[in-house]
């Protein structure tokens, strides 16, 4: 398990906390047998120490209608792996960007508010960019499994 670096209270808080991140600490302290107080402490720390990164709301798009998500594989010229990346991490319809195993390559994922938005991103910003080896492009129609963070 990936939480084998925690008690096994802070081990039971992330995991409360995975479930629901808006649990209160009365609520959270109740589940775990510690105080709000204890529990708001212990869920700092971990916030301190970089291990919870952030609180969130997550929007699935295909729920929105007309919005289109699609994900990219890029092959760029290895000088021009980093350059291409912080050119796709400036554009507001990537949503993802991963450096990925193999040559000079970037997993890129994207969600647009239509197609003309899509099509847009690919002929003006993906089909332009600098060393561009190869490239994919595969539409999303549906999630299936979609875990952020870390799997418990």
């Amino acid at each position: 398990m990936f939480l084998e670096g925690l008690d096994i209270l802070d081990q039971k808080i992330v995991q409360l906390l995975i479930q629901n991140a808006r649990m209160s600490y009365s609520d959270i302290g109740h589940e775990v047998g510690i105080s709000r107080v204890a529990v708001k402490n212990r869920v700092q720390a971990l916030e301190e120490k970089g291990i919870i990164e952030e609180y969130t709301t997550i929007i699935n798009p295909q729920k929105i209608s007309g919005a289109i998500s699609c994900y990219f594989e890029i092959e760029t010229a290895p000088d021009r792996l980093m350059e291409v990346a912080e050119l796709l991490r400036q554009n507001e319809t990537i949503t993802q960007i991963y450096r990925v195993t193999g040559k000079s390559k970037l997993h890129v994922h994207a969600v647009a508010a239509s197609n003309d938005e899509m099509e847009d991103l690919i002929y003006n910003t993906i089909d332009n960019l600098p060393g561009i080896i190869e490239c994919s492009c595969n539409m999303i129609f549906s999630r299936i499994k979609d875990i952020k963070g870390l799997r418990l």
